[in-house]
């Protein structure tokens, strides 16, 4: 499946998967009713570089983004955030567009990238271990998950 920057008329077809993903509340810190002007504000607004997947129909499966995590002397640590299609999860869609963020991460002259809020109980999380991403900590019971109740967020972290 084709990885490309997101163009502008991307947004409507990352809008359904993004909603749909935040509404639920289990893996995004996002408030669930995010509008969608504000959540095309969250996921696309510079210094974003935004990716898309497509499968072979043209359908956009999957979004990243790409960004500084910090700002001046710590502005080489990247960020990133990522969603897959719900109804395309398990088929290594994750995978393959980590892969190719990291890779740009790392084309880019970032050094590092850190995620600051991952739901523990996040499915990603193994993906997150086996691509090297290390639990440098977590904030204990700092997430109300729908179904498992007060949670932790782990702020993982990988060198590039």
């Amino acid at each position: 499946m084709p990885i490309r920057e997101a163009r502008t008329d991307d947004w409507p077809r990352i809008w359904p998967f993004w909603h749909r993903i935040v509404a639920a509340g289990e893996t995004y810190t996002w408030d669930p009713g995010t509008s969608e002007e504000d959540a095309r504000a969250l996921w696309t607004s510079p210094p974003k570089r935004v990716y898309v997947v497509e499968d072979d129909d043209g359908t956009v499966v999957a979004s990243a983004y790409l960004t500084p995590n910090y700002g001046g002397p710590a502005a080489d640590i990247a960020n990133a955030g990522f969603m897959v299609d719900p109804d395309r999860a398990g088929r290594g869609t994750g995978r393959m567009l980590a892969e190719h963020v990291l890779a740009a991460a790392r084309d880019a002259g970032f050094r590092g990238m850190v995620f600051n809020a991952v739901v523990e109980t996040n499915p990603a999380v193994r993906l997150w271990t086996s691509l090297g991403f290390t639990v440098l900590g977590t904030v204990p019971d700092a997430f109300d998950h729908p179904r498992h109740g007060r949670v932790g967020l782990h702020i993982m972290y990988r060198p590039l």
